[in-house]
């Protein structure tokens, strides 16, 4: 089951591709974009790199971003060489820490029932500073982050 909005964020610990332990409690004290991708190598270099884009942005508001995906550390240490990634991509081949936040079954496209292949979609957690879920959106693509930048500003924002 999926935590919901307000709840605390399900801990977690992973050592990214590149040799980096991240846990929900090193990272506490800022703004975690918690982006979970489907499967299959990760995202095309174009979107990963758009995502990489937005990182400055994320660092100015005192956030920072992470991926997880079902794919392997060497997947995504292919990606992270092959596109110049710099955040952290956490290898969940596992599914530990998708299972944690209710991700572990991946929607389906229609194009599988139509013989297409399949196309699989991922999901998106905002938590605050204080380990709290802060926002979820059902999706995780790079233009969803505007959205989700300006959640953090919104909530950084006195009232």
């Amino acid at each position: 089951m999926a935590p919901r909005v307000g709840q605390p964020a399900p801990p977690f610990e992973a050592r990214s591709d590149d040799g980096r332990a991240l846990s929900l409690g090193t990272l506490r004290g800022q703004w975690i974009a918690l982006v979970f991708w489907p499967g299959a190598q990760g995202p095309a270099c174009p979107e990963a790199q758009a995502f990489e884009r937005a990182c400055p942005e994320f660092g100015a508001l005192g956030a920072v971003l992470v991926a997880v995906s079902r794919d392997t550390e060497a997947h995504l240490a292919q990606l992270r060489d092959r596109c110049g990634l710099g955040y952290p991509l956490l290898p969940d081949s596992a599914q530990v820490v998708a299972r944690a936040y209710g991700v572990g079954g991946f929607r389906l496209w229609p194009e599988r029932w139509l013989g297409l292949g399949r196309r699989e979609t991922g999901q998106t957690f905002l938590i605050d500073p204080r380990g709290r879920l802060a926002a979820h959106w059902p999706r995780a693509d790079a233009a969803g982050l505007p959205e989700v930048l300006a959640q953090i500003r919104q909530r950084q924002t006195p009232a």
